[in-house]
């Protein structure tokens, strides 16, 4: 792990049989709307002060070629191997710090920033789907949330094989 004052973000990944997420809640006229995956992996992600463009090859590249996803036999492949989809999720609250009782985030990127770099990780993650053969035959892709909105998930998992992982 990256020595916490220099860390420029925060990941957490979980495997998933399915993934549900509500990108855009219900109003008066129209009902929510949600992108789902079936098998894969959902990626949360926060930015913090100080990330640029310069990470996001780095932790992409890291995140899709970890062997974090278990196949049918136990043995684990990363999911552009498996292959399978990709959900993220942008995850301002993990870059929270206790104080007192509540959470404060004062070591998060301004929004404006993070929401430059959200779309670009969501779009480098998108080119390394499209470039992996077995994932443009399999019909994989990536699915992702709305930056700055709360957003409702709905997670199968075949077990709660979660990683913290920081840049």
């Amino acid at each position: 792990m990256a020595n916490e004052s220099s860390v420029v973000a925060r990941v957490v990944l979980q495997q998933c049989l399915h993934a549900r997420l509500q990108v855009k809640p219900p109003d008066v006229e129209n009902e929510a709307e949600w992108v789902e995956i079936n098998r894969g992996m959902v990626i949360y992600v926060c930015f913090f002060k100080g990330a640029t463009e310069d990470i996001i090859t780095k932790i992409v590249n890291t995140l899709l070629n970890m062997k974090l996803c278990e196949t049918d036999s136990g043995k684990y492949t990363s999911v552009l191997e498996l292959p399978g989809s990709v959900l993220i999720v942008p995850q301002a609250t993990l870059g929270g710090k206790p104080k007192g009782k509540g959470m404060q985030y004062h070591a998060n990127i301004g929004k404006d920033d993070g929401q430059k770099l959200y779309a670009s990780f969501v779009a480098h993650c998108e080119k390394e789907l499209s470039l992996s053969c077995k994932c443009t035959e399999a019909g994989t892709d990536v699915k992702h949330g709305t930056y700055g909105n709360r957003q409702v998930l709905k997670l199968d998992t075949n077990g709660p094989y979660t990683h913290l992982m920081e840049f």
